[in-house]
């Protein structure tokens, strides 16, 4: 046999007839399907992130200070409540280097503060240029409200706002002489715990009531009962010997934007300090309250 020669083993007549295998063809038509609805999903996903960001973009507003428009994106990012430092990189999209300067620097000029947390929450700066402004209805009506408060308990009065998971101090009339309770404007206190945190916390929405709960050295019929007779009375519960009472401050929509106080010491103000000074701050809340609703009319 010579090399172009056919072994016979492997040699096949022309018109032998083919034959079909019999194993099953693969299955293989609904995952390549599935799999190519999964690969435009994540395609779909990725072109619905690019449009919401460019639209991001878009709505932004560039000053031609670059870092100007970033130290703005980290106070806006700070508006909704407190943040970690991740939380603020995923927010406004800057380099976590970036953030972390900015939000430290803010934090020298007290634009921001840490909560007891350690997150970024904004600063009692604020507070203070508002009132410096006068361009606050609230504060500007404040004063001379405060001021008719002390004459009338003879406790120190304050005004405090909501901020994040904290109250911040915006505005404060303080005994002349005697033991007091001290509350500087600008300060920071917590939603956890004192009269004004009760009325801060009596009117939210559920998920924020029921979050603001979760630590709180007050109870949810305790809120309760605060929405039914419109005042709130904390004895020990912020601090060891100190009362309060507090009353809230409403826009023309309603809404508690405000609690307006006084705190002493529980030996001066007594046992059951609510029944004898919540008129009194009650009538103050109410005199605010109608301040703003006639300054919003007016407009």
């Amino acid at each position: 046999m010579t090399s172009n020669t056919l072994s016979a083993k492997s040699a096949r007549p022309i018109d032998a007839p083919v034959t079909e295998s019999t194993a099953p063809a693969p299955a293989v038509d609904e995952p390549i399907d599935a799999h190519m609805e999964e690969r435009e999903e994540q395609v779909d996903n990725r072109v619905d992130e690019r449009v919401k960001e460019q639209i991001a973009r878009d709505n932004e507003i560039h000053s031609g200070v670059g870092v100007l428009d970033k130290t703005v994106k980290i106070l806006d990012a700070l508006e909704s409540g407190p943040a970690t430092l991740g939380q603020l990189v995923s927010a406004t999209k800057l380099a976590r280097p970036t953030a972390h300067r900015l939000a430290i620097a803010l934090e020298r000029h007290r634009f921001v503060l840490r909560d007891q947390h350690g997150r970024f929450v904004l600063g009692s700066r604020f507070a203070e240029l508002a009132a410096a402004a006068g361009e606050d209805r609230l504060l500007a009506a404040a004063g001379p409200i405060l001021q008719t408060l002390l004459d009338r308990t003879g406790e120190s009065a304050q005004i405090y706002r909501r901020q994040g998971e904290q109250r911040v101090c915006i505005a404060a009339v303080e005994r002349a002489s005697g033991l007091r309770d001290s509350i500087p404007v600008g300060a920071m206190l917590s939603m956890e715990a004192g009269s004004a945190a009760q009325i801060l916390l009596a009117w939210e929405d559920s998920d924020r009531l029921h979050q603001g709960l979760r630590h709180a050295r007050f109870s949810a019929a305790k809120l309760a009962a605060v929405r039914k007779r419109g005042w709130a009375e904390s004895i020990n519960e912020r601090d060891e010997g100190v009362c309060s009472i507090s009353a809230p401050i409403r826009n023309a929509s309603g809404q508690v934007i405000a609690a307006i106080s006084i705190s002493g010491p529980s030996g001066r103000m007594g046992s059951n300090p609510g029944h004898r000074y919540a008129p009194l701050v009650m009538g103050a809340g109410k005199y605010l309250t109608d301040a703003l609703i006639k300054a919003s009319i007016s407009r």
